[in-house]
């Protein structure tokens, strides 16, 4: 299961894209099974969405399961003699003792997608209004060769990127909790 997890860190993101964009169409079976119960995920958003996810699903696991690997023991063993269930355990207890990893998963996979091309791409097929997103409109204007918009599409998505990961550095190392007391 985590060799499955971990291969978007080395396969080619177009290589990932269009398996996902083959297995979702509806000439082959999960395809045709999602279009009979209503759902379309080749070009469209949702499509874009869960290819997404998929691709980016390493660097969310990565940094949760090295949270939860860092727990003590004890807090589980606690919460199942108090009889509390796994689940009720993973929820209650765990995830909210890690969540400067929790914090740093999800940052991770969302800087890791914005940037994204080549799953975005087959999955999304950039529908202006669709499914079109910056990466490829960046891509787009240098090959019209208006730098001037690529630039500012370039300089958007630095500075959101800069602005997460200044929040995440803040929430990490406890700053915004001590400024809060």
């Amino acid at each position: 299961m985590e060799a499955l997890i971990t291969m978007p860190l080395v396969l080619p993101p177009t290589v990932i894209g269009f398996y996902l964009l083959v297995a979702f169409s509806p000439s082959y079976a999960l395809g045709g099974w999602l279009g009979s119960i209503g759902l379309q995920f080749v070009f469209t958003f949702e499509g874009l969405v869960l290819a997404s996810v998929i691709y980016s699903l390493p660097f969310m696991v990565q940094p949760i399961q090295s949270g939860l690997t860092n727990l003590a023991p004890s807090l589980a063993e606690a919460a199942y003699l108090l009889g509390k269930s796994k689940i009720t355990t993973l929820i209650r207890v765990l995830l909210p003792n890690i969540k400067p990893s929790l914090l740093t998963g999800i940052v991770l996979a969302f800087a890791h997608t914005i940037g994204e091309f080549g799953v975005v791409l087959m999955i999304g097929g950039s529908i202006p209004g669709k499914t079109k997103v910056a990466s490829i409109a960046i891509y787009d204007e240098v090959e019209t060769l208006d730098y001037a918009m690529a630039n500012a599409y370039s300089l958007l998505l630095f500075l959101v990127t800069f602005l997460i990961l200044v929040v995440v550095y803040l929430v990490n190392g406890g700053y915004l909790n001590r400024m809060w007391k």
